[in-house]
């Protein structure tokens, strides 16, 4: 098994990059999506259970996804650094045990070691995070190797962010790595974040 991971710059696009993956045949238990709604936007089947915080592991059933397909089955909870989320999906557990203080490979614990922990590049997982904290929506999904290459097209097409060049544009201005001790982005910030980004009305 590969993980492939996406960072968009607006909910839409990783909404579509979602539908795309299941209609290539990948499984909605394999897939996770977690997007910031640290502006207060609600989006379509999102839940109104909330957990005080993924490591307390309270609502993780409902995020799993519902037969209907996984964007039917997501829920709010809070990750340090990063603030409100909608998630739904298999990184959701692996986030709140991660969150709870497990720390792997070397990795902080949270976000950044949740995906560590699936398979993503620490380098990457902190561009991942750091992304998600202002304003983005993160795509991750469990493919067979012979799988992984069409949904890494898939995630491509659906206007993916370019992780090098993001890391980049975040290193410019000073930004080393992801850190969850940080108080989470304001609304205003958020929208700033995004407008820096926005090729369009999408959010």
């Amino acid at each position: 098994m590969k993980t492939v991971t996406g960072l968009f710059d607006n909910y839409e696009d990783a909404k579509s990059a979602v539908g795309e993956l299941e209609a290539a045949g990948i499984a909605s238990k394999e897939i996770s999506i977690v997007s910031n709604t640290g502006d207060g936007r609600t989006v379509e089947g999102q839940g109104s259970n909330a957990a005080e915080g993924a490591g307390t592991g309270a609502g993780i059933g409902a995020l799993a996804g519902g037969a209907g397909g996984l964007l039917t089955g997501l829920g709010m909870i809070a990750i340090p650094g990063v603030g409100p989320v909608v998630a739904a999906g298999w990184l959701v557990a692996t986030l709140a045990g991660a969150t709870a203080g497990a720390v792997v490979g070397g990795a902080a614990g949270g976000v950044v070691g949740a995906l560590v922990k699936s398979g993503v590049p620490e380098e990457d997982a902190h561009v991942y995070a750091e992304g998600v904290r202002r304003g983005g929506s993160l795509v991750t999904a469990r493919v067979e190797d012979d799988k992984a290459m069409a949904a890494r097209a898939i995630l491509d097409r659906s206007e993916s962010v370019d992780i090098a060049e993001r890391r980049a544009s975040y290193t410019k201005n000073g930004w080393e790595r992801f850190d969850d001790t940080l108080d989470p982005y304001t609304p205003a910030e958020v929208d700033a974040e995004r407008g820096r980004y926005s090729t369009g009305p999408r959010i």
